[in-house]
């Protein structure tokens, strides 16, 4: 792992009553230059056009594209996420947007937080992604 992540565990051990396969930590301790991405949502970066209405597991896939997308725009790679927020309009999205989100940090054990909102920026909109990464210093 790139940066030192502290006590890192899986939620399939933490949460064995839900189906979940993340790969997360209590801490993580970075140094090199911060990379802070906006919330990411189910929308097209370049047409800003919302996809996968009605669909919060297909909404965190397009928010996990996006944030691989600006973090390569940025010099920085998945494997460099620090520090995740997923927000979720419905805590029965809890399950399906986590996996979705799992997927894209297999092996990365951020410190992830999240929470249940009563509403994101648009009504389409039901879960929005957070992320912070830091590239590491040379050498």
């Amino acid at each position: 792992m790139i940066h030192t992540r502290i006590r890192p565990f899986n939620t399939r051990d933490t949460y064995p009553e839900q189906r979940l396969d993340n790969d997360l930590c209590q801490a993580v301790v970075a140094r090199g230059r911060l990379v802070f991405l906006r919330g990411q949502v189910g929308q097209d970066l370049d047409t800003r056009e919302s996809v996968c209405i009605g669909d919060a597991s297909g909404q965190a896939e397009k928010a996990m594209a996006n944030i691989k997308l600006l973090l390569e725009e940025a010099g920085a790679k998945l494997e460099h996420v620090c520090k995740i927020t997923i927000f979720i309009t419905d805590p029965r999205y809890r399950e399906s947007v986590y996996r979705a989100v799992g997927r894209q940090l297999k092996g990365v054990f951020p410190v992830s937080t999240g929470l249940v909102v009563s509403g994101l920026a648009r009504p389409e909109w039901l879960v929005e992604v957070e992320a912070m990464a830091v590239i590491p210093d040379e050498g």
